[in-house]
């Protein structure tokens, strides 16, 4: 699907280089049909040298040669891209922003022109190849849009197309940030192997390879997952008591409220950045 589309970068930071590696590693798209930009020209250097990509310090020359544009900047200087870039974008260019927090209607409110806009948001599982993204299409989106920036996201883990005013914050709140819970969980395991004797080596590896196996058995046998809970928890067995442990300590709760903590300052900084976005073009 990507084969005959030339593909632009616009920043080539972390998120940047982890979608032209997967882009790259998987061959779904050559590295002559792809450009980036950047203000650091040892950074286009180096991906230069590993990807065999063009790059160049100009913005404008990546939408120029570009079919599909992938705006990877900060958050705090998309505004001032957008506006730098506005005037070479139209609708024969599908335009995807993977800045944090930033809805489609603050990007829309900036460009005040039609343009084939989609919002996406990888987590930092891509650096992996293993993201979980969710997709979300503007108004003007072609047939074959979003089935586009899927491919794309697809080489660095999968995707799923979501109702960005309804969902994209109950993702971010949930995947988006989802990978900080589980470090955390890792974390404390491991911990827990260390007081119970385990070197700390031994037991990061062993609490890390556990969530990796789990989760690889819980993707691949398509069963609920309270369905391989029962499975090994055998009765007056070490699991069920584990498992009492942590539902007296209220694990779910607090889980399901971390989710919802993080869905609604989602929303809190969707909305401050649609204010700050009306702000920088009033003051234009």
């Amino acid at each position: 699907m990507l084969s005959d589309q030339k593909i632009g970068f616009i920043g080539s930071g972390n998120m940047g280089e982890a979608l032209i590696s997967g882009l790259v590693l998987s061959k779904v798209s050559l590295p002559e049909n792809i450009i980036c930009s950047d203000v650091r020209q040892d950074q286009l250097d180096a991906i230069q040298a590993k990807y065999g990509i063009a790059t160049t310090t100009e913005n404008l020359e990546v939408i120029e040669r570009s079919d599909i544009v992938v705006y990877a900047t900060k958050p705090q200087i998309l505004h001032t891209v957008f506006k730098e870039t506005a005037k070479a974008l139209d609708m024969s260019k599908l335009i995807i922003s993977i800045a944090a927090g930033v809805p489609l209607a603050a990007i829309e409110s900036c460009l005040q022109k039609k343009l084939r806009l989609i919002r996406v948001m990888p987590n930092i599982c891509a650096f992996v190849r293993e993201s979980a993204t969710a997709i979300a299409a503007g108004k003007n989106v072609l047939k074959g849009d979003v089935e586009l920036a899927k491919a794309v996201f697809d080489s660095v883990g999968k995707s799923v197309f979501i109702q960005e005013n309804v969902l994209m914050d109950a993702f971010t709140g949930l995947s988006g940030s989802g990978p900080a819970y589980i470090f955390m969980i890792i974390d404390a395991m491991a911990d827990a192997g260390v007081k119970m004797g385990l070197s700390r080596k031994d037991s990061l590896f062993l609490s890390t390879q556990t969530v990796l196996g789990a989760a690889k058995l819980l993707l691949e046998s398509k069963e609920h997952p309270g369905q391989l809970k029962d499975r090994v928890t055998s009765p007056g067995g070490t699991a069920i008591a584990g498992i009492h442990t942590l539902e007296q300590g209220g694990l779910r709760t607090t889980m399901i409220n971390a989710v919802e903590a993080a869905s609604k300052r989602s929303t809190e900084l969707g909305e401050l950045m649609i204010k700050n976005f009306a702000k920088n073009n009033e003051e234009e």
